[in-house]
C-alpha cells in the first residue's frame, strides 16, 4: 500500500466511527430515561375570549378595537356618551347581581 492509500483508509475509518459515535449518541438521546432530551409536547392552541357586543343600548353589534371597541353603526359616538352606557350597564349589572 502506498501512503495515499493508508491516509484515506484512515480517513475513511476515521469517519465510519465518527458516524457510529453520533448516531449511537443520536439513539441514546432519543431513549433517555430521565426525559432530558424528548421532545416537547404540542402545545394547545390558544381559545379565544368571547364576543364582545357593542355598549350602546339596545345594539347587538359586534364591538371591535379598530372603532374604539363599539360597533361599525356606533363609531362616531362621543366617547363621553359610550362611557356613561357603559357606567350604566354595570350600576344596572351591580343591582340585579
Amino acid at each position: 500500500m502506498t501512503d495515499i492509500q493508508k491516509l484515506v483508509a484512515k480517513f475513511t475509518n476515521d469517519i465510519e466511527t465518527a458516524i457510529a459515535m453520533e448516531a449511537g449518541r443520536r439513539l441514546l438521546a432519543a431513549f433517555d430515561p430521565k426525559g432530558r432530551n424528548a421532545p416537547k409536547a404540542a402545545k394547545k392552541p390558544r381559545r379565544k375570549g368571547p364576543i364582545q357586543l357593542c355598549p350602546v343600548p339596545n345594539c347587538r353589534g359586534r364591538a371591535a378595537p379598530v372603532f374604539g371597541m363599539v360597533c361599525a353603526k356606533h363609531k362616531n359616538v362621543p366617547k363621553a356618551k359610550i362611557k356613561a352606557y357603559r357606567e350604566a350597564r354595570r350600576a344596572k349589572k351591580a343591582k340585579r347581581g
